[in-house]
């Protein structure tokens, strides 16, 4: 790729070519996109069907960096996750020497993440916090760029293992992925279509015309595009909101009663962080060197999605998490 060509550019490249693999979910891409340039871990929550793998590995195939995929079950076991010490023989001698699991990677899609025991989730934590594995006493660093994507069904509880509140505040952003509208899923047919046609051709030997691949976006883009963001402004009266709307989901009672009877937990101070992060990121992406209001509520739905806890008074009136945050928008002055 043409070293003249800006970061945003690059990424915006990205945003282009992964919106023609997933129809219809923009937003999903929007967020992946931010937790990417955040340098943050995502939580991808949906109904079966609506691209949430496809999502991730549209990312990872169009930026040059390994890609790796741990199907998470009942059975598997957290050295399956990090890796462990396997007894080497060899001429010279034997050892035990590290074989590294699959989280050894930069971009790690952790599928269906609520089906493997508390035991495998935690083997998570260290890395997804600390960046790094330790394994029999020795500390492994991960790739500097490292994300991990994790997805998981909202229906199905049956053989599954709800993530702890301490690992969910570990996540950046909860992204939810929605149906896509009539038109979009026309779309979505015939994408499907032409894949399958084109590798049923190529499976028969027919020789068609193949458009050439762009180049994958380097990691270098990434990083400058991290660069850039650190630099992006936030006024004292950006950092007040921020702290002014997690606060408010801990002090529900000073902005009103019903958000009073609906929280019972509200956000850590890794909310307000990620307010920080990913409002950055989404105002250096609408191509601004300041953050404003409409960046910090673009993403407060991701951000407080999983942070806060209901009270039993709230999931028997059927209010959400989203519903709590709009009204918390809505209460909360802007500065």
């Amino acid at each position: 790729m043409d070293t003249d060509v800006s970061a945003l550019e690059q990424i915006k490249d990205l945003r282009t070519r992964m919106g023609q693999s997933i129809i219809g979910q923009l937003d999903v891409v929007d967020r992946l996109i931010i937790g990417l340039l955040a340098n943050g871990n995502l939580l991808i929550e949906g109904l079966p069907g609506l691209a949430k793998t496809r999502a991730v590995k549209a990312m990872a195939k169009n930026i040059d960096a390994a890609f790796s995929r741990i199907q998470f079950t009942p059975d598997l076991l957290p050295s399956d996750v990090t890796g462990t010490e396997v007894y080497h023989q060899s001429s010279d001698g034997a050892e035990f020497k590290f074989d590294p699991g699959p989280i050894f990677a930069n971009i790690v899609l952790a599928d269906e993440i609520n089906r493997a025991p508390a035991k495998v989730q935690a083997a998570l934590l260290e890395a997804m916090e600390e960046r790094q594995v330790t394994v029999a006493g020795t500390t492994h660093a991960l790739p500097p760029l490292f994300i991990v994507m994790a997805t998981q069904n909202p229906i199905e509880q049956d053989g599954t293992y709800p993530l702890p509140e301490a690992q969910m505040d570990r996540f950046l952003m909860h992204v939810r992925v929605d149906y896509p509208s009539v038109g979009e899923e026309v779309q979505v047919i015939r994408l499907v279509r032409d894949e399958e046609t084109a590798k049923q051709k190529a499976d028969a030997g027919i020789k068609t015309a193949k458009k050439q691949k762009p180049p994958a976006i380097p990691q270098e883009a990434v990083f400058q595009a991290r660069s850039e963001i650190a630099d992006v402004h936030v006024s004292e009266a950006m950092e007040r909101y921020m702290a002014d709307l997690v606060c408010g989901t801990r002090t529900p009672a000073a902005l009103s009663d019903d958000l009073a009877r609906w929280i019972e937990i509200g956000g850590s101070p890794r909310a307000s962080l990620a307010f920080d992060k990913c409002g950055r990121a989404h105002a250096w992406l609408s191509g601004r060197d300041y953050v404003d209001p409409q960046d910090v509520r673009a993403v407060a739905h991701d951000v407080l999605r999983h942070r806060l806890t209901l009270s039993y008074e709230a999931q028997g009136e059927g209010v959400s998490p989203d519903d709590v945050t709009d009204m918390l928008l809505a209460k909360v002055a802007l500065p």
